[in-house]
């Protein structure tokens, strides 16, 4: 197996396991990658799950190579990789509960796609982030490449497309492509996914699920949105954190 989703509590961990190609994504993977992000969304026991690796100082590499090699000439074989990896992508992003990517190690090419469909990353200070398509003469579909421009904006989108660059750590934070260095990143996205999984669960999806809206496009409300907001009031979780709020205490939802 080289994919792994384990369950700790209400929260899951998706573990990248080819230590010996450095994590670098087969098409297998890349197909296999949807269904355990699904699986760890079905389950109701789950409130937050991170994509890691099973090595430390590895985050991903990237796509196979010698993989695009031998099977490029089939176009056949060219449409089912781009679904694929576009369908891992997706599921991430669109995963109604949050995700959160540990970095450590390079984060390189597609590697670098699964990081940026999570919600937030975590990177180790010797972690190292690039998106590489212009070293490979390859093109990133709009779909990756939009996940790119709405983290960290066009002008330095253009900038890591355009020269493929791998960028450290700091620099990564600077340019916005990750949210937070830390010398252990496993340990500290442990950390706020208990933080995140320990809040009112119907107020963390709804966040989610209006900024992917905002993202893909959607300027005001509709009846869902509305709905969101008001509805929130009728739950259990509303209720309990008014109670926790009245009693000086924590809440516990």
């Amino acid at each position: 197996m080289t994919l792994h989703l384990e369950r700790d509590g209400a929260i899951a961990r998706l573990t990248i396991d080819r230590p010996a190609r450095r994590n670098a994504m087969t098409q297998a993977m890349w197909q296999e990658l949807p269904h355990l992000v699904a699986e760890a969304m079905a389950d109701a026991a789950i409130r937050t799950l991170i994509l890691t690796s099973a090595t430390p100082g590895l985050f991903c590499a990237g796509a196979d190579i010698d993989e695009f090699a031998t099977c490029s000439s089939d176009p056949d074989w060219r449409v089912a990789n781009q679904a694929a990896i576009r369908a891992s992508q997706y599921a991430l992003a669109h995963a109604p509960k949050p995700v959160i990517a540990a970095i450590d190690g390079d984060c390189v090419g597609g590697g670098c796609g699964l990081a940026i469909a999570c919600d937030i990353r975590i990177a180790a200070p010797t972690a190292r982030l690039g998106i590489t398509p212009a070293r490979l003469g390859i093109v990133y579909s709009l779909f990756d490449t939009k996940l790119l421009v709405d983290l960290i904006g066009p002008a330095r989108a253009r900038r890591v497309l355009f020269t493929g660059a791998l960028h450290h750590a700091d620099d990564a934070l600077s340019i916005g492509l990750i949210d937070q260095i830390a010398d252990d990143p496993l340990a500290a996205a442990r950390d706020l996914a208990a933080t995140i999984a320990a809040n009112a669960q119907h107020s963390v999806r709804s966040s989610k699920a209006i900024i992917r809206r905002i993202l893909d496009g959607q300027a005001d409300d509709d009846d869902t949105t509305l709905a969101l907001f008001r509805d929130a009031f009728t739950l259990p979780d509303f209720a309990e954190g008014v109670a926790a709020f009245r009693g000086k205490r924590r809440p516990n939802f």
